[in-house]
């Protein structure tokens, strides 16, 4: 079953283009990683929100543990306003099928 996590963090002021980089640099290396169904940043007033859907627990259990993952919190922990905030969340498809779902 597909895992979708909504990944949070908030830049502090004087760091929004230092972890807006950083998010873009790790998102070639996580969209070649096994399982991988979606990664996707969105960013508004210097908070960053990492939509990702992941086929399944252990192929986001590797995501966690993989280098792309371990730089990229390893450049942004002093640049965030607080700790990143991560949820781990199952699709509850309601509606359209089609609409009320992510798809790989």
């Amino acid at each position: 079953m597909p895992v979708v996590v909504i990944a949070t963090m908030k830049a502090k002021p004087e760091s929004v283009d230092a972890v807006r980089n950083a998010c873009q640099a790790a998102i070639e290396s996580v969209h070649d990683e096994p399982g991988c169904d979606l990664y996707a940043l969105h960013e508004a007033d210097g908070t960053f929100v990492f939509v990702e859907q992941w086929a399944d627990a252990d192929a986001l259990q590797k995501h966690s543990t993989a280098p792309a993952v371990a730089t990229l919190f390893g450049t942004v922990g002093e640049l965030l306003d607080g700790a990143p905030d991560i949820k781990m969340l199952q699709p509850v498809v309601a509606g359209d099928p089609a609409k009320g779902r992510l798809r790989p």
